[in-house]
């Protein structure tokens, strides 16, 4: 864990020289197959470390300590937001883009306009506010780390109410990402409506079990150049999107929509 100056030190150095409200952003699902992509962005009151002494990146919190730090976290906020982008945005613009747009989203969703973002690892362009990328945000800065949390604990929710519509994929334990047991129950059942069809595996699930996505998809070039998804039996349209499910700032080349 990361504690004292340094965790706080760069929103503290901003909000003296008078560019705060400092905003933390970042997200939770990007890496997953299924379910949402949930951003959030939170501004944190400069001087609080003591009253969040167990405030970290969210992915090295277990489930129980999480939820500690989410309450906390709600409840000592100056501000916070949480955007939710559901798995058909996903598989019409692509990950990379949803992500971006997200961070754009839940800042302008934040009640009173930041006067500087901290973002999690890269740029991001068009946010309402000046803004720098932080590597490894969520174990650097203070209220990127409450944002993860914020973001983490949200999706988690949302996965443990998906389970209960599609109790076969598990998404209580793996919360959509591409596990063994995932994988299996996916080639076994097909997608759900909330998967992210565009992804290799899941339209490689969905052409053999012939089943139409729920919404209109537009392939990621990864997909396109696996031999395993066989593009005609899911549908003519042509489109663009991004290289890969994990979202990459490759060059964009085509990609086969269906609907």
């Amino acid at each position: 864990m990361v504690r004292g100056d340094l965790f706080w030190g760069l929103q503290g150095a901003l909000d003296r020289r008078g560019l705060g409200p400092v905003a933390g952003v970042d997200e939770a699902g990007r890496g997953a197959c299924a379910g949402p992509l949930v951003v959030a962005a939170c501004v944190l009151r400069p001087g609080d470390a003591a009253r969040l002494p167990e405030l970290t990146d969210s992915k090295v919190l277990t489930a129980k300590a999480r939820d500690r730090v989410y309450d906390r976290v709600v409840q000592r906020a100056v501000d916070y937001s949480v955007i939710v982008i559901p798995a058909a945005e996903i598989d019409l613009f692509g990950i990379h883009v949803m992500n971006l747009e997200g961070m754009r989203r839940a800042v302008s969703a934040l009640r009173n306009a930041p006067g500087y973002v901290l973002t999690d690892g890269f740029r991001v362009s068009g946010l309402p506010a000046p803004s720098i990328p932080v590597l490894k945000g969520d174990k650097a800065v203070a209220c990127v780390a409450a944002a993860s949390v914020l973001a983490k604990v949200t999706r988690d929710r949302i996965m443990g109410d998906l389970h209960d519509v599609h109790p076969h994929y598990g998404f209580d334990v793996h919360k959509g990402y591409s596990t063994t047991d995932h994988s299996a129950a996916l080639n076994t059942h097909g997608p759900s409506p909330v998967h992210r069809w565009s992804y290799t595996n899941v339209a490689t699930a969905a052409a053999a079990h012939r089943a139409p996505p729920p919404h209109p998809v537009v392939l990621t070039v990864a997909a396109l150049e696996n031999p395993s998804v066989p593009i005609r039996a899911l549908g003519p349209y042509v489109g663009n999107n991004e290289r890969s499910a994990a979202g990459t700032a490759a060059k964009s080349r085509g990609g086969a929509r269906i609907s």
